[in-house]
């Protein structure tokens, strides 16, 4: 019976033992990986930017931009509007652009160099956009400064910079409170040239000229003469003649 006892002791000895082992051996959590930049992921953590996150979705802008910069060394600023910014727009206008005309929405909200809140103070305008080039009518934007605050403007719209959303000398995305919308797709097409009236001198003018002078002359430049007058006196000569006859017979 005692041995029975020892040997249930010396068996319960063994399994806390062995227990003891097993938990101190779990290893620690490792930490997340960071991963690759993502620009939808740091606007969705940011929050307040869910219909400028579904427009890089839809035209793949999104996918572009984190290309670029995973596998360049290329820097890159994005202007990201508010969905405040997107609400004050006209109802439908979205909706109302083409896919190649939503696709340059994006990129003309993302430049191809990373500038930072200072840098801002210092750059030339236009600057180039990922939409086009800095001449007239291919999408440039124009930053100017007042302090420290940082406006953005289109020739439509001016938006003033806000917060600094995210930053790592690579990237840099800062919240603005209104749509970038460039010329080249919201400017309104200017009106046709109507025709210059007509002035009473130029009226009167077209009504003294005669057929005769609006028809091409051939071989001359002046217009033909009138014959009806020299036809009335041939025919007076003519009548006085018979009647000096017709005396001189009687």
């Amino acid at each position: 019976m005692m041995s029975y006892f020892v040997f249930s002791l010396s068996l319960l000895a063994i399994l806390l033992h062995s227990c003891t082992l097993t938990l101190g051996q779990n290893p620690a959590s490792a930490p997340a990986p960071s991963g690759p930049t993502n620009i939808t992921k740091i606007l969705e953590k940011a929050g307040q930017f869910t219909t400028f996150i579904r427009l890089l979705r839809t035209t793949q802008a999104g996918d572009q931009i984190n290309t670029q910069l995973n596998n360049s060394k290329q820097g890159m600023t994005v202007f990201a509007p508010t969905d405040n910014a997107f609400s004050s727009l006209k109802a439908g206008t979205l909706n109302s652009l083409s896919s190649q005309q939503q696709v340059q929405l994006v990129q003309f909200h993302v430049l191809p160099s990373f500038i930072s809140v200072s840098q801002f103070q210092t750059v030339s305008n236009p600057l180039r956009t990922q939409a086009g080039d800095t001449s007239p009518g291919d999408f440039p934007l124009n930053v100017t400064t007042s302090g420290n605050q940082v406006n953005v403007s289109t020739g439509i719209v001016d938006a003033t910079v806000g917060n600094t959303i995210y930053t790592d000398g690579e990237l840099a995305v800062y919240q603005v409170d209104k749509v970038l919308q460039p010329l080249s797709i919201f400017a309104s097409p200017s009106p046709a040239t109507a025709p210059a009236p007509a002035t009473p001198e130029t009226s009167n003018l077209k009504k003294k000229k005669s057929p005769a002078a609006l028809s091409p002359s051939s071989g001359s430049d002046d217009t033909p003469a009138d014959k009806s007058g020299a036809d009335s006196v041939n025919g007076v000569a003519v009548l006085g003649i018979g009647a000096f006859c017709f005396a001189f017979w009687l």
